[in-house]
């Protein structure tokens, strides 16, 4: 069943699938490893010595395969540097690189022909996990692919090109898909692929998967183009996220992804805590099994049985993906307000009101900035247990209605319409309410996990782009979904949510404006 997407958005306001009753299914699973790591990252090892460093990962994905496998799973994604660990520079990784031939002019089991091709003892082993267990592998691994610097003038100077690869193998051990990183986040070991390729593979038991990792989720593509333009609605994801409160957690942003576009989305992540990396999980538009642990030391695997979104691969069976808006659930429809249709104006004394009508008593304050995820962020707090505040910034305009349970913990509303420059060059129009970390106005954007209020809300914002993610996080890094979410006039989109078990920590619409991003 083809599938048109008028706008994309995280919403899913005639995107959102729900399945029926009946629906085919398949089951997944994703290791999140704690990967260990070369000492001297920066120093080259020959070959041998590199091998026996990465043995002692492989080891530890045969045993996870197998476990997976156990539990009866199809499909199993590692994270994204889970072989070979990070901070190498371009020539020390060298000892950790292999070529893998490009699966769509070469059909070749590693494990059943192992040596068709030189210095492939990865390929081999992960290529024998897949076919021993049965079940289709994804791993993230470090490559080389020589270039001709006459007919390529992107070449590097050595000749060779130096990839961050995704490898597929099916459950026969082949290699059927194979991704290079397009955006890369200071790796100065990798070269970016001299073009973009959406890259896909199909399984007999899902249909057709797509593939990106990490940074990439970000950008319009590899990611939004797989989605958006190719219809893809299954990817498989590994990453190595370095958290960010209060907007870009690893778990909090592959949800809200999602959430907005419809998708299954397998994220395997490293176990790193010293750098602040954690946080994986299978989301499917409704829900999620996530694991986020900032100080146990080992691994973790996840195993769920989810349902089939490949709309061909549904398309001729009796199974069918139907067109919903809002989510199925049991939860009751907002009782704390009838939520209206904003729409916003500014006045001249700092406040911010809704158009056509006065500035209400409580409804506005005086606005102030302070700094979030390195951007100059403009928040109006919030007073007391109820109200009604608005506040903009160029173009992007923010209204929340809301409730809390006590007003003892500080939260303000921001919003952002400007280009992020630090850690990544990328254009952002974003609505937060947030729980700052003190009582001073310069602790909004701060890092918690923790919140006690209890929050129900109408986040609502108006946008230049149809690209907004929401996301809703609770205490205890708990995951929400909006009671509904969707475009309302135009140019406006809003969220929803009553009834929260946990303190909220974060609400957001994170607006991507793809078009601004070299502006």
């Amino acid at each position: 069943m083809a599938l048109v997407l008028a706008r994309f958005v995280l919403c899913l306001s005639g995107l959102q699938l729900i399945l029926a009753a009946d629906h085919l299914s398949y089951v997944v699973a994703v290791y999140e490893h704690r990967v260990l790591l070369n000492p001297n990252p920066g120093v080259p090892l020959d070959r041998r010595s590199a091998l026996e460093h990465m043995k002692q990962n492989l080891r530890v994905f045969e045993e996870q395969t197998a476990l997976a496998a156990q539990q009866g799973a199809q499909i199993i994604v590692f994270p994204e540097d889970a072989i070979h660990g990070f901070n190498f520079t371009r020539a020390s990784i060298t000892g950790y690189l292999e070529t893998v031939p490009d699966p769509q002019k070469v059909t070749w089991s590693p494990c059943a022909d192992p040596l068709r091709f030189p210095d492939t003892e990865v390929l081999h082993s992960l290529s024998c996990m897949a076919r021993k267990n049965r079940l289709f592998l994804v791993a993230n691994m470090p490559t080389r692919q020589s270039c001709n610097r006459i007919s390529d003038p992107r070449c590097p100077e050595d000749s060779q090109y130096q990839f961050n690869t995704n490898v597929v193998f099916s459950d026969e051990g082949v290699i059927v898909a194979r991704y290079h990183k397009q955006n890369l986040y200071f790796e100065v070991a990798f070269d970016a692929p001299p073009e973009c390729k959406y890259i896909t593979f199909t399984t007999p038991f899902a249909g057709r998967f797509g593939v990106f990792t990490c940074f990439d989720i970000l950008f319009r593509d590899p990611a939004v183009t797989l989605v958006k333009e190719m219809g893809i609605r299954q990817i498989v994801y590994p990453t190595a996220w370095m958290n960010q409160l209060p907007l870009l957690a690893a778990v909090q942003f592959q949800s809200s992804f999602s959430h907005a576009t419809g998708v299954t989305l397998l994220a395997a992540n490293v176990r790193a805590a010293e750098y602040g990396i954690t946080g994986s999980g299978i989301f499917t538009p409704w829900d999620s099994l996530i694991h986020h642990d900032t100080e146990g030391n080992s691994g973790k695997l996840l195993v769920r049985r989810v349902p089939v979104l490949d709309p061909s691969f549904i398309g001729n069976d009796r199974h069918k993906l139907v067109p919903f808006s809002g989510y199925q659930s049991s939860k009751e429809p907002e009782k704390m307000h009838v939520w209206p249709t904003i729409s916003f104006n500014t006045n001249h004394d700092g406040k911010y009101c809704r158009k056509d009508s006065e500035c209400a008593e409580g409804t506005s304050s005086t606005t102030f900035n302070s700094i979030m995820m390195y951007d100059n962020f403009t928040l109006v707090p919030l007073q007391g247990t109820e109200g009604n505040i608005s506040i903009c910034s160029g173009s992007v305009c923010c209204h929340l209605l809301f409730r809390r349970s006590d007003a003892h913990e500080f939260y303000a509303l921001g919003v952002f319409d400007g280009l992020h420059v630090v850690h990544g060059t990328y254009y952002l129009e974003i609505c937060a309410l947030v729980r700052c970390t003190g009582e001073h106005h310069s602790s909004c954007g701060g890092e918690t996990e923790h919140a006690q209020t209890l929050v129900d809300f109408r986040l609502a914002g108006t946008f230049t782009t149809t690209h907004v993610f929401p996301g809703i996080l609770g205490s205890g890094m708990t995951l929400d979904v909006p009671d509904h979410s969707g475009w309302e006039g135009g140019n406006g989109f809003y969220m929803s949510r009553t009834g929260m078990s946990a303190g909220l920590v974060t609400a957001v619409l994170y607006g991507r404006h793809y078009e601004k991003d070299k502006a």
